[in-house]
Formats: structure tokens, sequence, C-alpha cells
């Protein structure tokens, strides 16, 4: 037997840091995408960690081999994509958000990584053309189509970090992490509704706020501003978790930062079994 999973990097609009609040967000999937293929074998193997995340996952006697476009420590999510296409490929037929919530919880188990839901949400609920509007104190999704005039690109800071080995638990006592989440959360309802320029001046404001909680970097932050003061571009901040990675930025069109291309919402993980 083989089974083959396939799962997208994630994008967050807008929302960052509300999750284990029990806030909202609006995430999109990326085509950068992480391959696990999963063949029978006499015992398990593959890469150590690769191996940890299947044991923590009740995984079956198989051949592990990754192959992805994602980057490490970008903030695109590549340890949830991972922990997701081990449940998948493992589990097999699994509910949606089942599978999320079993993602999560080796890569805490394993990897260590106190995360919560964005990222497996947003990488198995994705529609193609569209973000995923979620809400965490009900988890409620619901597919939100994007629109024609919101063009995002994605600008590297070349920071990298491990979330794991960074204060991103640290933050979670900050008192000013309930006003950020309050805020966060106005910020998403009103990105639902807003035109570019409305919601490139909602991006800024949200890379403000998740700098006062301590999760960016002066490296990042500098960037950020040149890239806020930049013509043609609306608004920018940084994204994931924290500590580095990449800036979305919102442009007025594709020819502003021509270097960079725009980014598209992707369809979501999903998996192919094959048998001998």
């Amino acid at each position: 037997m083989q089974r083959r999973a396939s799962i997208p990097a994630r994008i967050n609009i807008i929302g960052e840091h509300t999750d284990y609040l029990g806030g909202l967000a609006l995430p999109f999937a990326s085509k950068q995408r992480l391959t696990l293929t999963a063949t029978s074998a006499e015992s398990i193997q593959g890469d150590e960690t690769i191996v940890a995340l299947w044991q923590a996952a009740g995984g079956w006697p198989a051949h592990l081999a990754v192959e992805s476009s994602i980057p490490i420590g970008a903030g695109l999510s590549s340890s949830a994509a991972l922990c997701l296409a081990v449940v998948l490929c493992s589990q097999g037929d699994i509910e949606l958000m089942q599978a999320c919530k079993e993602a999560q919880r080796i890569e805490h188990e394993v990897l260590g990584t106190p995360c919560g839901l964005l990222d497996q949400i947003a990488m198995m609920h994705a529609v193609e053309g569209h973000a995923t509007f979620i809400n965490f104190s009900t988890m409620a999704v619901s597919p939100f189509l994007i629109p024609e005039d919101w063009c995002f690109k994605l600008v590297d800071s070349k920071v990298r970090r491990t979330l794991a080995s960074t204060p991103f638990g640290a933050s979670k006592e900050k008192p000013a992490l309930s006003q950020h989440a309050d805020g966060e959360n106005q910020r998403v309802l009103e990105a639902l509704k807003a035109d570019p320029y409305s919601l490139g001046r909602l991006l800024n404001a949200s890379h403000a706020s998740l700098k006062s909680i301590g999760v960016s970097h002066p490296k990042v932050d500098r960037l950020v501003d040149e890239l806020q003061s930049t013509p043609g571009v609306l608004g920018a901040r940084m994204m994931g978790g924290g500590f580095g990675g990449m800036i979305l930025v919102l442009v007025e069109h594709e020819g502003v930062l021509p270097e960079t291309e725009v980014v598209e919402a992707s369809k979501g993980g999903f998996l192919e079994e094959l048998f001998e």
C-alpha cells in the first residue's frame, strides 16, 4: 500500500495570535506544498523527526519520504504541513477537523511547538480562490471569496526562527496580549468588508499590534517600515508566529514590487491512496 498526502503552505491575511484565545482569523492556502509518501515496508523508515511524528500518530510500518517547496522557519507553517501529512497518511480516511486536532497534538508532543489550530484549519479547509474565515470560539469555518482587487505578495525577511526555541509561549502571559487579540479580532471583521486601501491600513495596524506584544524582530520591523513607505504598497505586516519569516504585502497592482510574484489562494490538503 502507498499513501501520498499533499499539504499547502498557509498565508494569513489577518488574525495573528488569536487562535489560542478563541478569536478570529482569515487565512488562505498558497501554492507551495509539502508532500509525504508512505509506502508499506518491514519497519518504519525515514528521517528521524518524521519517524517520531509517524510513531506518535500510530503509523504503520512504512518507508517515509518528504518533498517540500515550503521554506522552513519562514512563517508559512512547514511544521504544521508536515504534521498534517503524517496524520493523513497514517490514518487514511479521517474527518477534517479531527485531522487538524491530531496534527496539533503530535506537533505539541514531538516538536514542542505550542501552536494553536490556525495553520491546520487553514490548510485542510482551503478552497481555491478563497480565504477561510475561522471563529476559534465556536470552531466555525466558512469560505470567503477573495476580492479581485486584493493583490498580495510575500517578501522574505530572511530572518529564520524555530518557534520551539523562541519566546513564543511567553508572549501568552503578557497583559498586552488580550488587548492585541481584541483589536485583531475587530480588524478581521473589518477586513471582511474592506476595500484594498482600508485593508492596507488594517495590515499596518496589525503589525504595530504584533510588535507591541513582542513577537516581531528588529530586522523585520525595519523592512516592514520600508515596504509600508514604498509607492504602490497599501499595507504590510509580519506573518506567522513571529520572530522572523515572511512579510505579507498588499499592493495596488501586480507591477508593484515587480521582482516578487503575486500569491494566490490554492486548494487545501488531500490524500491519495494506492494499492499494489
